[in-house]
């Protein structure tokens, strides 16, 4: 289950750090324009049609804020400063391997894939297929990992220490604090449903007649089409795409990069279902691997017996008969109990949530739980799309407030860190304009850039 309903409106700081095809590519703008080179930085120029083209994606996005000619200076600068990352790189002959850019094309891929739903949406939203986005895209990641090689090596040393948080604090006005929505810190125990042993033997059979019509000389990919259980690999004959490891189930990757090309592995099992796999390729650290996925089905009377397990397990742990740290670790079946159950926010990376970054589903719980309190038993999706019960645990709730260093130590921490950084992108964006060809057209003289790139305007 998703727990972000949507994002929270974002921090725009100095330190601009891009993420390639994060949105769709526009490639045109309202008004046809004469195309001119607006800036050159070394061996590498922009566009006026880039500055125009991501001035109408952000302005789609509604995430215009000032005028247009503010907007587009700022836009125009953190250009400037990927290109000067960019020339330094190409100085430093930074190289990057095919690899690299395959795993990034790979992860950035499985991340928009995930977000529509399905490749096939990802497809129809893009106008393109897989194979054409990773070919068009792929000189433009293969940039993108030299200017944050370049950018990397700016900021690898640099760290913030206890005093230096608090001197960044007290550097604040009191009236500029920010102000801290309510948060909460939610736990949970999530217990799947058990699968029969008569589905597993069944969906083994089943495996078992496949691969041998795959060894008597039939194709794994039309076999996948017809009865693989992965909608995102079935339409394209099972194949996954290349993945490095540590991106697969354990037991999945441990036979993948055993095999030998077009061998087909025996069953294997993990968390998604059963599985028989075939090697298209092996580059170094990556395999790329074709697969037919079979789910054991999981029946009314299942979910019933985790719900029920659940409720047992809740009734311990309010009679005191065993914590919920506990509990976690000696019930729970979803990789949360690692991290004691508690929840991860995927836009701050912490434990905390502003309540309407959850779900709805969610909220409506917790808003009801006291802290220190569990729910009872709630049906969820897991992240492979099974239902499954947890009881949701309110760890922590906090009240609207100004920043301060007991409450907010990490996000204070943060802030200190990215002012730490951008004074040293400051500084080396200094020493290394003045060594760099840069020339600039009249029209963007007259912004008013954050650091110095031109002797005079």
């Amino acid at each position: 289950m998703n727990l972000i309903r949507n994002k929270s409106t974002r921090i725009i700081y100095f330190i601009f750090l891009v993420v390639l095809i994060s949105e769709p590519i526009i490639s045109f703008s309202q008004e046809k324009v004469i195309d001119q080179i607006a800036v050159i930085v070394g061996k590498n120029i922009i566009l006026e049609s880039d500055i125009e083209n991501q001035y109408y994606q952000y302005r789609m996005q509604g995430e215009i804020v000032g005028s247009e000619s503010s907007v587009k200076c700022q836009m125009l600068e953190s250009m400037l400063f990927q290109k000067l990352l960019l020339n330094q790189a190409e100085l430093d002959s930074v190289e990057i391997t095919d690899s690299q850019v395959d795993q990034t094309l790979e992860q950035r891929l499985r991340y928009f894939i995930a977000q529509l739903g399905s490749k096939e949406a990802f497809e129809d939203y893009y106008g393109k297929t897989i194979p054409e986005f990773k070919a068009e895209f792929r000189e433009e990641i293969k940039i993108q990992l030299m200017i944050e090689s370049a950018q990397q090596k700016i900021t690898m040393n640099i760290d913030v220490t206890p005093s230096e948080v608090k001197s960044f604090f007290k550097s604040i006005p009191i009236d500029s604090l920010p102000l801290i929505n309510s948060e909460v810190v939610i736990g949970q125990i999530v217990k799947k449903p058990p699968v029969s042993l008569e589905q597993k033997l069944l969906i083994k059979e089943n495996l078992r007649k496949l691969r041998q019509r795959i060894l008597q000389g039939e194709d794994l990919s039309t076999l996948a089409i017809l009865y693989s259980e992965d909608p995102g690999s079935a339409k394209k004959g099972g194949e996954l795409g290349l993945y490095g490891r540590g991106e697969l189930y354990p037991e999945f990757e441990a036979i993948a990069f055993k095999l030998k090309k077009d061998e087909v592995s025996d069953i294997v099992e993990t968390e998604a279902g059963f599985h028989i796999i075939q090697l298209i390729e092996r580059k170094g650290e990556y395999v790329n691997v074709r697969h037919i996925l079979m789910q054991p089905k999981v029946s009314p009377l299942d979910l019933l017996i985790a719900r029920k397990e659940l409720d047992s397990i809740a009734q311990l742990i309010r009679n005191d008969s065993i914590s919920f740290d506990d509990a976690v670790v000696k019930f729970s079946d979803d990789p949360s109990k690692n991290n004691g159950g508690l929840l991860i926010n995927p836009i701050t990376g912490t434990t905390k949530f502003e309540v309407n970054q959850l779900d709805p589903s969610v909220s409506f719980v917790i808003n009801k739980l006291k802290v220190g309190k569990i729910s009872n038993p709630v049906l969820m999706q897991t992240e492979d799309k099974k239902e499954a019960y947890r009881l949701l645990y309110l760890k922590k709730r906090t009240l609207p407030h100004r920043a301060n260093l007991q409450e907010d130590y990490n996000r204070i921490q943060t802030w200190a860190l990215q002012d730490k950084q951008s004074k040293a992108f400051k500084e080396w964006i200094s020493k290394k304009a003045k060594k760099t060809y840069i020339k600039i057209i009249d029209k963007y003289r007259q912004c008013e850039f954050e650091n110095e790139w031109f002797e005079s305007k």
